[in-house]
């Protein structure tokens, strides 16, 4: 899949269409309606360029159509698909979507994988889903998870790495996370998504619960890093926004490009809290 060009109003490349809208999942408790209306407002916002796509659970499916009904958007919803229905419920839900197609563009399909991610499951996925659209399945952490991984690039779909939670168990340490990027970055042509607890742009630890929450710029150095031989594991760790920004600047377009070819995207439900830090850090 190609990356979309830069957003407008001269968003650079290492960040368009990076933040996909993730306002209805935990620990949002955004309404259907009050997330819809963020999310175009956004669209037509001065950082429009560096939104994504929208996240709805398939369950939800119905009342998101009601409610775009009422709001009758001047284009279709570009739409990220979140099958919680289970993998039996793929295409009923791809029915759905494909037959208002007025209201929507399916652009990506994402999925939990089972335990052991095994190569039937995945051709299943593959079947289920149209070529044109995107598909990304998330391998649970665990023993043989990288494993996991290979099989999901392997049969051609995006691998999802989740950086938190409301646990800490949900959190991967920085081993891990240099690990899983060591898998993709050395797969030519794959491509990774990330999810959750990634709003803020620079690795801290949360004031109330005191897990300690991976930054996205982080990820994105560490993704240049991964293509060019540099110590992935300092650029997760590191707590310097100052430095890190100064590292994601000096990227060519061509190495940015690069990065965001492995680096596809990442999910938020607080997509101004993403804007005001790149902000705060001159990368906007």
């Amino acid at each position: 899949m190609e990356l979309p060009p830069p957003g407008p109003r001269g968003i650079p490349p290492l960040l368009a269409r990076l933040v996909d809208d993730s306002a209805l999942f935990p620990p949002s408790e955004t309404t259907m309606a009050d997330a819809l209306a963020g999310y175009l407002d956004n669209r037509a916002g001065e950082y429009a360029g560096v939104q994504g796509v929208f996240l709805c659970p398939a369950s939800r499916l119905p009342e998101m159509i009601t409610e775009l009904v009422k709001i009758r958007p001047k284009e279709p919803l570009p739409l990220s698909l979140i099958i919680d229905t289970g993998l039996g419920g793929v295409p009923k839900a791809i029915s759905i979507v494909e037959s208002r197609d007025e209201l929507l563009s399916l652009r990506m399909v994402e999925m939990p994988a089972p335990s052991d991610v095994d190569e039937v499951w995945l051709e299943r996925v593959s079947e289920f889903v149209p070529e044109d659209v995107v598909r990304v399945v998330e391998p649970r952490r665990g023993v043989g998870w990288l494993d996991g991984v290979r099989n999901v690039i392997e049969h051609g779909s995006w691998p999802k790495i989740r950086c938190g939670g409301l646990s800490i168990e949900n959190f991967p340490s920085v081993d891990e996370v240099a690990d899983f990027l060591a898998v993709v970055s050395g797969t030519p042509g794959a491509a990774f998504k990330a999810t959750n607890s990634l709003h803020r742009a620079v690795r801290h630890a949360d004031e109330e619960t005191g897990f300690e929450h991976h930054g996205f710029l982080n990820l994105l150095v560490a993704s240049g890093r991964s293509l060019s031989g540099g110590d992935v594991r300092e650029a997760l760790a590191n707590t310097d926004g100052a430095a890190l920004a100064d590292e994601a600047s000096g990227l060519s377009d061509e190495a940015a490009k690069a990065v965001r070819s492995l680096f596809a995207c990442y999910a938020s439900a607080t997509f101004d809290e993403s804007v005001t830090d790149l902000k705060g850090l001159g990368l906007l």
